[in-house]
């Protein structure tokens, strides 16, 4: 989600606003984060609405798919992943590729769908379809959160930041009792 994108991807503030989410939440559960900017040169780096305090690595890069030898080698360092998640631009290019090409060996891949988007809707739906058709694992943000706290049980703690993230303007604790 860089600079230069900003004029041309449709909703990219909403993308940008999801994705920083996606990232806080990461920070707070101990994710692990790898950012990539594609030709940061001529594109510009990763916004400013973007935090990208405590991310694993950020790395430019040429090609589209992100799977580059520093990101193969951080994932194999990381004990027991199975699983990733994807978000930012175009979906059709960099977002599909990385996805089909983690697919390819033996990842599972989950794409945050109101976290990535393309220049032009049909461009951003047409891959995420496709995607979806052969891999069926695209999810939107609060799905990839509230999947993973099925009831209300957990730890207070858990469960309000998972609140507190998704929904700041709420009072839950209010709308429980």
């Amino acid at each position: 989600m860089q600079e230069r994108f900003r004029p041309a991807i449709k909703y990219f503030g909403d993308i940008i606003s999801v994705g920083q989410r996606l990232l806080q939440g990461a920070r707070i559960l101990g994710i692990p984060v790898i950012v990539t900017e594609q030709y940061p040169k001529g594109l510009g780096s990763t916004v400013q609405e973007i935090d990208l305090t405590g991310v694993k690595l950020v790395l430019p890069k040429s090609k589209f798919s992100m799977v580059l030898p520093e990101v193969e080698a951080a994932l194999a360092e990381i004990p027991g992943v199975r699983s990733v998640v994807l978000f930012g631009v175009e979906t059709h290019v960099c977002i599909q590729q990385t996805a089909l090409e983690l697919v390819g060996r033996g990842i599972e891949v989950h794409i945050v769908a109101d976290a990535t988007s393309s220049r032009s809707m049909m461009d951003r739906m047409f891959a995420l379809e496709v995607y979806l058709k052969f891999h069926p694992s695209a999810t939107e943000e609060k799905n990839l959160y509230f999947n993973r706290i099925p009831d209300f049980s957990l730890p207070a703690r858990t469960f309000s930041f998972h609140h507190k993230l998704l929904f700041p303007d709420m009072d839950l604790h209010r709308t429980l009792q």
